[in-house]
């Protein structure tokens, strides 16, 4: 049954701004006046849930979503990806009636919703069978075409190497100065709901390599080892870059209790020409915590000839040759594989696996 015309208000009350959010009854509905007319879509975006009429008109007309900028025609309302891919927004019909705006409650043009990524980073978490599983991080920077010497990447190829031959694991080795990671674009300052999982720019972007962080570390390695220098009393540049890029999986758990690591364990290696070795370790301790990590006894390894000692040469001399920092690698990685069996034996390891991967698996986008 159709229902009666709804008065929205004055005409010329409505002009201004050109794009406004509206409610009526359960309706959230973006008003958007160009060249002289009216238009009403529905106002949440199918991406993300993004509110349109609080978001912007392009050059030509379209209004832009102000969580991640998808655009939408203003009288179509169809978002289009391509030729042949597109979603839309309900349309509503209005009329102009003794100067007072009204809208017909029932859409003449329904919407038409965003399919499930296709990037397969929101599949249910389950670990497949196996050996423990080694995946090692590493963050410093260097010029590509000229490799150098890096004293916290040696440690962890160290470390991996020893898992790898001598206690069984499989390992994999991501250096994130060869991947191409686009920075975080800070959705979640916008709204928290914005930042969403999988991230939207893995989910828009096939050629962003953050996926393959993401797939190591919440659906293949048991134990996540990182690696940083010390760059001015803090870790890499390169290591924040990534860390700020996995807000989306601590999100999840502030948002919607769907909590992406369990049962995973992480440990690090931080070297450099100066101090600060405490807080370095505190913060990255902190953030993974964060992220549900566990650790095993004594998390990290670290190195440094303190903040008077800054000659490089010294500093690379000592790493490359020192038997006990590289020691000090393999004791980590044993430490870090040790503790992730006892988790993985341990009677709740199954069910809370169990729980994260319905928890992932819910609500997808």
């Amino acid at each position: 049954m159709a229902r009666a015309w709804q008065d929205l208000g004055s005409v010329e009350e409505l002009k201004d701004p050109p794009l406004r959010e509206i409610k009526q009854g359960d309706l959230t509905l973006a008003l958007c006046f160009r060249d002289g007319e009216f238009s009403v879509l529905g106002g949440i975006c199918p991406h993300a849930g993004g509110p349109l009429g609080k978001g912007t008109l392009d050059a030509e007309g379209r209004i832009v979503c102000p969580w991640h900028y998808f655009t939408y025609d203003r009288k179509s309302g169809v978002h289009r990806f391509s030729k042949d891919f597109e979603i839309g927004v309900p349309v509503y019909e209005t009329k102009i009636e003794n100067g007072r705006l009204w809208l017909n409650p029932d859409p003449i043009k329904k919407g038409k919703p965003l399919p499930e990524s296709h990037s397969g980073l929101n599949r249910p978490i389950r670990r497949e069978e196996g050996p423990i599983r080694v995946a090692g991080i590493s963050t410093t920077m260097m010029t590509l075409a000229h490799p150098r010497y890096s004293t916290s990447e040696d440690l962890l190829v160290t470390a991996l190497d020893h898992a790898r031959d001598e206690l069984g694991a499989e390992t994999k080795m991501l250096k994130v100065r060869e991947m191409k990671v686009r920075p975080c674009e800070g959705y979640y300052s916008k709204s928290s709901q914005a930042c969403i999982w999988p991230c939207t720019i893995t989910r828009g972007d096939r050629e962003d390599e953050m996926r393959e962080i993401y797939e190591a570390m919440i659906h293949w390695a048991d134990v996540l080892l990182v690696a940083t220098p010390i760059r001015w009393g803090a870790a890499s540049a390169l290591y924040y870059k990534m860390v700020e890029r996995m807000n989306c999986v601590q999100n999840q758990i502030t948002l919607n209790n769907r909590v992406l690591i369990q049962n995973k364990v992480a440990s690090f290696i931080i070297t450099g020409g100066q101090d600060n070795i405490q807080l370095v370790a505190g913060q990255m301790l902190g953030f993974f915590a964060e992220l549900g990590f566990l650790f095993p006894p004594f998390p990290f390894i670290a190195h440094s000839l303190g903040w008077d000692a800054e000659n490089m040469e010294r500093n690379v001399d000592y790493v490359s040759h020192s038997p006990s920092l590289h020691n000090g690698a393999k004791d980590l990685v044993r430490r870090s594989i040790e503790f992730s069996k006892a988790l993985l034996a341990s009677p709740i390891c199954s069910a809370n696996i169990e729980r994260a991967g319905r928890k992932a698996s819910e609500g997808a986008t």
